[in-house]
């Protein structure tokens, strides 16, 4: 069974989408269609970090890899879910409510934050949501993690400018998933993968992903 972990790009207001304040709003224009062209041909504008995205350490750190550069092995990997959807809006997650799930922590692991907060995605109180405390950002780092994704926003608070945590992770060379969804649905799957692969943007910040997940030996396509 494939999981998919990824918000639908959309620009209708019946089912809106959740962005970072300030940032680009998603834009599809038809510039061709198939009576008049032969063909559907559509102009996307977007921010980098628009919807289910992946950020990159340039994101923060000004002399960190871009979305081209960074070693896609690192990006496709056993994951592990740290459930903790018992956090209430704007709660800190902390060391000792990741410590139990601490040894199988270690470099090549994907770590995914659930919080169940992706049920608010376009809605007003998305922005609420749990984050991450800078100890445990600290800490997880020093496990040898490097990749981890939250079905949040952020994993810092959205009211907190400085952006810790993602300096945290990102300055320790790391990349970090955000806007996921479904990350409960993981929590079935016998032996876990994800896949959190970016465009390749040249010299980017970072990137729209298609994230999806599965069990280790399952076939996941046909072909």
């Amino acid at each position: 069974m494939m999981i998919d972990l990824t918000h639908t790009l959309t620009t209708s207001t019946e089912a809106p989408m959740s962005i970072w304040p300030g940032h680009p709003t998603l834009e599809m224009t038809k510039v061709a269609t198939i009576p008049e062209q032969s063909a559907n041909v559509t102009l996307i504008s977007l921010g980098s970090h628009t919807g289910t995205h992946i950020d990159a350490p340039n994101h923060f750190i000004a002399d960190g890899l871009t979305v081209d550069k960074y070693d896609l092995t690192k990006l496709v990997g056993r994951a592990l879910v740290v459930d903790v959807r018992g956090k209430k809006a704007r709660e800190m997650i902390t060391w000792e409510d990741m410590r139990k799930w601490e040894g199988q922590m270690h470099e090549g692991v994907i770590v995914l934050i659930c919080t169940g907060w992706s049920q608010y995605w376009g809605k007003e109180n998305y922005e609420e949501h749990p984050f991450m405390d800078l100890d445990a950002a600290k800490k997880l780092m020093e496990t040898g993690v490097r990749v981890i994704g939250c079905d949040t926003l952020s994993p810092d608070n959205v009211c907190s400018p400085e952006c810790k945590v993602h300096k945290v992770i990102l300055g320790a060379g790391g990349m970090i998933a955000e806007n996921l969804r479904g990350i409960e649905e993981v929590l079935a799957l016998k032996d876990p993968f994800v896949s959190l692969l970016p465009l390749k943007l040249e010299s980017c910040d970072g990137s729209p992903i298609r994230a999806i997940a599965w069990s280790a030996g399952v076939q996941i396509s046909d072909t």
